[in-house]
Formats: C-alpha cells, structure tokens, sequence
C-alpha cells in the first residue's frame, strides 16, 4: 500500500508554483486554467494527467488564497465526511451526461 503526504506535497507544490509562476492569489488565471483542463477532459476522459491537472490547480488556487496546506488538507476530508453523510438521489434515475447533486434539505 503507497503512503502520500499530503500536505508535505501540498509544501513543494506551493513552492514549485510561487518560482514558476509567481506571488499572490492570481484566482482569475488557476479558474480560467481549470478550464481550459476540463475541455482536455471532455476530449479524452480517459487521460489520468487531465484528471489530475484539474486537482493540482484546485489546490494551488486554495494555496493562493492564503490556506495553508494543513487547511486544504483537512478540509479536504472534512468534505468527503460531509458528502459521505449526505442524502443522494438513486444514481439509477440520471444519464450518463447528468450531474447527480446531493438532495437538498428545505429550511
């Protein structure tokens, strides 16, 4: 079984990207680069690299906000916690091409 750190990761991404890109939060230029990855995606779905693409850009546009990688980390699995314990519709009543949104609870 493959250990990651994550937010050792999170530590050399930050550094890589402040040296090859630059200082501050630049959210315009990582969205419009997020993107331009998810039309790689739609044409090739199958392409791992493009996948991912999409979540090194997520993380660095939250590094760029000022979270530090312990807070990107952990909300990462704070939102999974919250999904997991979220009302889902049955997957089986959407295509393929739709989006399957949690159910939204009325106030």
């Amino acid at each position: 079984m493959m250990t990651f750190d994550l937010v050792a990761h999170l530590k050399r991404a930050a550094v890589f990207s402040k040296n090859t890109f630059g200082p501050g939060p630049r959210a315009a230029g990582v969205v419009a680069h997020i993107r331009e990855e998810l039309l790689e995606i739609e044409r090739d779905p199958n392409d791992i690299s493009e996948w991912i693409d999409v979540a090194i850009l997520a993380f660095d546009g939250a590094l760029r906000q000022g979270f530090t990688p312990e807070a990107v980390a952990a909300a990462l699995e704070a939102k999974q916690t919250k999904n997991e314990g979220r009302k889902w519709p049955d997957w089986r009543q959407f295509t393929a091409g739709q989006p399957i949104n949690h159910v939204r609870e009325e106030a």
